[in-house]
Formats: structure tokens, C-alpha cells, sequence
């Protein structure tokens, strides 16, 4: 079991402190447990607790609808749900009173609340000035996480960095500025002070902090119109941070983008910050559900059963056209075809099909021939044809999982690696118009995505792509990219290249939002959401349940965001 859970029964203390009914209603806390904070116990403590609340976004359908639905690159799939309606189609059921949005702002604002008891009691404390500071970078890490999730979110949000011990109704909503600066303020300190190493798995270290302050520096920076509070040099900052953690020389890609979504490989060192997730049930909550959304139909083939290794095939997402036909260079971007899972191989053995052969194939181009198995061609035309059957993301699977019907998965949730350090670093560099560091980033990523020298390419290279069979000689310089390709427009360029290597990791709609590309990329790539989104569809509505509490007299127009009611 892994390190992060094993001191459960401490970090129960602290579930005690805050487990109220919401953040706004705090009750007394015991006196006796606020020194406690003050020590190293205390603190290992606080930070268990703090980082549980990091657990609940992928404790079911939380967090990727958040991120993922009613965007460019997924749609809903055959079984979306109510999520589907509010979060792909921005129908009536994305609303205030949408119980989803207040529990994800409740919870996060339980895991504030936790950041800001501990760091407080560990101010008053007798720790050692370096363990001091230590301990409460930790708890400014997880404060900024949560609030810059929030932000994104929801825009203006109340604005509480200190401990509650009795019950208040004036948490008014602080501006969106005034978040960033906060944020930036924690990180910049949890950045200076934590370790280089994590003091045990699942926690933050200081190159965790500065990747996170470097997104959070491009993400007001990269605001045009929008009031974010952003600064001249958010870009060189950005910038900074980011070399910060490539130039330390403590994390490394993977040479495989295949290798990265093996269980087996899930403390590599292009990770740079993971939630964590365990196979001991009893300390895994709700566990890591992702696996369960991006499946595509399958048991009612012949030759197949539900089964571990395939998954449970919910079907919530499904990928775009724009996915699947135009963002990749299909043939020399092995990033397009690892990405998902493109043959099923039977697993029930019948009069038609040996265990072992192919059952199921997807592909782009209709069949040439007629086939043993079942072909799946995506229909370019008709959307509803490819909600059911469909090639699954495989990023989130989990052939691991103890039963068929295991639902909690013990994968890791990876919210930082160094991927993204570099397109961030490239992002930083081109915004501030130079183009060759930008380039010379960007490439360190496309060298990973080619099909590598001496590789053998999956079959789909020749047999889709008209490849040579047999070819194992790199692509990389039919992807690599020169200043030229950056030139006509950079952001839809590096949002493209952030869409190729992070499809599905939780991030899309705020790549959108941050570069106020969302509602030109939706109603342009996403015909389900083109129909009712709006412009104020880049910020959620506040949840009901805050602002009755704030006003019980009523709704007060100034403590909801624009266009909803």
C-alpha cells in the first residue's frame, strides 16, 4: 500500500475538524488539537487530510465533466446522462441549483479550510524554522491547487486564507485578480521552500509548486479581454518556472507515449505530481473512476465478454471529428493511434473465433474486404453512429482492478508531468514572440510523439496510413516543427499541440477558457454544444446553496455570474 495513505488513522483527527456541512458553517473545533498542528505529526497529518480532498474529483462523474465534455475534442456518448445535457449541450440543467457544481465547490473548499487550519497552527508552533517553513509551503500548495481550480471554474469566489472557528455568513466574493495574486503568493512560497524530493509519495515538491505557478502565470497572462489582474511579465514568469523544473533535471520524459498509461509505470519520472490511489479498498474512497467513462460497447460481439483488461463500458465520451480526422498527422504521430485502443481480441471462444483473435476493429476507412470479426468504420457524417461503438481513449484504463465489476480504481491521477512543463515553457516563449525557444520545446515533445528509430510501428501505420510494412525508421522529421509553423497563429497552434498531448488528462475547457477560445472552438468543432452556448458558458454559475446563504432575503444580481438565474 502506498505511502501516502498509511498514516489514515491521523489524518482522521483532521477529517474530524472539518467534516461540517460545508465550509461556511464551521463549528467550534476541540482546542486540545490546534498544538498538535504546530508539530511534525501534526502537520504529516494535516497534509494527508488536505490531499484527500484532491481524491474526490475522479470519485465519480466530478472533475472530467468538468474538463473534458463540451469542449472540441469530446462529446457526450451514447449514455451521457443529465452530465451530458449540463455540461456538453450548456442546457437548463447547467443552472445554480445543479447539485454537482456545490459539491465540487464544497469540497474544495474543505480542503482550504484544512490548508488553512494547518498552516496556521504550524505558524504558532515550535517546529524548526526550515521544517516550519517546510511543512507550511505544503499547505500553501494545496490551498493555490484548489483555488486555481475554483477560479477557473466559477470566476469571482470568496477569498478565505485564514482559519474559521465560528460560523460566518459574510463570505463575499473576492475578484478574480485578487485569486490569482493569492495563488501566485502560495505557490511563489511553496515553490522556494518545499523539497526537491517528495518527503513521500503523493506529495508536492517544489518542482510540483513551480510547474503549478507556471501554468497559473500563463493563465492570467494569457487572458486578452478577460479582467484576470494580468501583469506585463506573467509571460517571462511563466517562463521562468517552467525552466525551473526542466532544467533541474529531476523528471525525464518517457521514451514511449504508449508506456506512459501502463499501470506498471505509474511512478516514472515524467510524473511530477500524482493524487494518489491505492488497491487497499477500505482507504480508497470512491477511488479513481476514469476508466469507467471513455469505454466504448463491446460485449455484444461475438467472441466477447466484459472483462478486466476491456473495461466497463459506460460511454460517456466520445472523441470529435476533429479528433479523430484532422488534429493528428495520423501517420508520423504515434501520439494519434496509441492514444486509443483500436482492436478488441476475443475473450470467449466460439464456432466462429479462437480465444486470442481480433473480434473488433475500428478504423476510418471502410473495409476493403469482408472480415471474421466485426469492422467499425467512423461515420465522417453522422455523429449518432459513433456514440456506442467507437475506439476508446485508453489513457485511463485499468487492467488491474481485482473484479469485473470493480468500479474504484487504484490508478494514480497524474495532474502534473513534464510534457506539459514544456508546452507551457513553449507557450511562455512564443506569447513573448520568441519563437525559436518555443520551437526548441515544442520539439523535445514531438521527438517522444514520432515513432521512434528502430520501433515497430502498430499495424494501422501501413494498413490505415499507407505506410511501408516492416518500416521501423523515425518520423520525427516529418513532425518536428520550425518557426515558420508557428507564425500564422501561434495560440491555435500550441492549444492543438496541448489537444495532441494531453486528450483527455483533465484540462481542456480551461485551456479553452484561458485563451477565450471556448466558444469559437465549441460552436466550430462540437455541433452538440454549438447549439446553446453562450459567451457567459466560460465561467459556471455560483452554486444556490452559497448564495441563499449569503442572502437569505433572496438572490442579490451581483452574487451570480452572468446569464444565469
Amino acid at each position: 500500500m502506498k505511502q501516502y495513505i498509511n498514516i489514515i488513522l491521523i489524518a482522521a483527527l483532521v477529517y474530524g475538524l472539518i467534516s461540517c456541512e460545508d465550509f461556511l458553517t464551521e463549528k467550534e473545533m476541540p482546542r486540545v488539537t490546534i498544538d498538535f498542528y504546530g508539530t511534525q505529526q501534526g502537520a504529516d497529518a494535516a497534509a494527508i487530510a488536505a490531499y484527500s480532498y484532491m481524491r474526490y474529483g475522479l470519485g465519480g462523474e466530478r472533475s472530467i465533466y468538468f474538463t473534458e465534455l463540451g469542449t472540441d475534442l469530446f462529446t457526450h456518448g451514447e449514455d451521457g446522462g443529465q452530465s451530458a445535457g449540463a455540461f456538453n449541450l450548456y442546457d437548463n440543467n447547467m443552472n445554480p441549483s445543479y447539485f454537482t457544481l456545490y459539491e465540487y465547490w464544497e469540497n474544495l473548499y474543505k480542503g482550504i479550510a484544512t490548508a488553512n487550519l494547518a498552516s496556521q497552527a504550524l505558524r504558532e508552533g515550535s517546529l524548526p524554522e526550515k521544517d516550519k517553513n517546510e511543512a507550511i509551503a505544503e499547505m500553501l500548495f494545496v490551498r493555490a491547487y484548489f483555488y486555481f481550480d475554483l477560479v477557473q471554474q466559477f470566476g469571482r469566489i470568496p477569498l478565505v486564507i485564514e482559519a474559521s472557528y465560528e460560523v460566518r455568513t459574510d463570505f463575499s466574493r473576492a475578484s478574480v485578480a485578487e485569486v490569482y495574486n493569492q495563488i501566485i503568493e502560495d505557490l511563489t512560497f511553496a515553490s522556494d521552500n518545499l523539497p526537491e524530493i517528495p518527503k513521500a509519495v503523493g506529495r508536492a515538491t517544489r518542482y510540483a509548486a513551480s510547474h503549478l505557478l507556471a501554468k497559473v502565470y500563463l493563465t492570467r497572462g494569457s487572458a486578452v479581454t478577460d479582467e484576470r489582474g494580468q501583469q506585463p511579465d506573467d509571460m517571462e514568469n511563466a517562463l521562468l518556472y517552467a525552466r525551473r523544473v526542466i532544467d533541474s533535471g529531476r523528471h525525464t520524459l518517457m521514451s514511449n507515449f504508449s508506456d506512459l498509461w501502463k499501470m506498471a509505470n505509474e511512478m516514472n519520472q515524467e510524473v511530477i505530481f500524482a493524487v494518489q490511489f491505492t488497491n487497499e479498498l477500505v482507504y480508497n474512497e470512491s477511488g479513481n473512476t476514469l476508466h469507467l467513462y471513455f469505454g466504448s460497447w463491446y460485449e455484444d460481439q461475438v467472441g466477447m465478454v466484459r472483462d478486466i483488461e476491456n473495461g466497463r463500458p459506460y460511454r460517456r465520451f466520445n472523441a470529435t471529428n476533429k479528433v479523430m480526422l484532422n488534429l493528428f498527422d495520423r501517420k508520423n504521430d504515434s501520439r494519434y493511434y496509441k492514444s486509443f485502443k483500436w482492436a478488441y481480441y476475443a475473450n470467449r471462444q466460439n464456432d466462429k473465433l479462437e480465444l486470442g483473435d481480433t473480434a473488433i476493429y475500428y478504423s476510418l476507412n471502410p473495409p476493403v474486404q469482408e472480415y471474421r470479426y466485426k469492422y467499425f468504420t467512423w461515420d465522417r457524417e453522422n455523429r449518432e453512429n459513433n456514440r456506442r461503438y467507437f475506439p476508446p481513449l485508453v489513457k485511463h484504463f485499468d487492467n488491474t482492478r481485482l473484479t469485473v465489476a470493480q468500479e474504484a480504481s487504484s490508478r494514480d491521477w497524474v495532474r502534473i508531468r513534464l510534457a506539459e512543463t514544456y508546452l507551457i515553457a513553449a507557450e511562455a516563449a512564443g506569447r513573448k514572440g520568441d519563437l525559436a525557444t518555443a520551437v526548441s520545446y515544442i520539439n523535445v515533445v514531438r521527438q517522444r510523439a514520432a515513432w521512434q528509430d528502430g520501433e515497430t510501428k502498430m499495424p494501422q501505420y501501413w494498413r490505415e496510413e499507407g505506410g511501408i510494412p516492416g518500416d521501423t525508421n523515425s518520423t520525427y522529421d516529418l513532425i518536428k516543427v520550425s518557426e515558420d509553423d508557428l507564425r500564422i497563429n501561434f495560440v491555435d497552434f500550441i492549444l492543438d499541440e496541448r489537444a495532441r498531448e494531453l486528450l483527455g488528462e483533465v484540462c481542456r475547457w480551461e485551456d479553452l477558457v484561458r485563451c477565450e477560445k471556448l466558444l469559437e472552438y465549441v460552436k466550430k468543432y462540437n455541433p452538440d454544444a454549438a447549439v446553446n452556448i453562450q459567451s457567459y458558458h466560460k465561467l459556471r454559475p455560483i452554486p444556490q446553496n452559497h448564495i441563499d446563504r449569503l442572502n437569505p432575503q433572496g438572490l442579490d444580481s451581483e452574487e451570480q455570474n452572468e446569464g444565469y438565474y
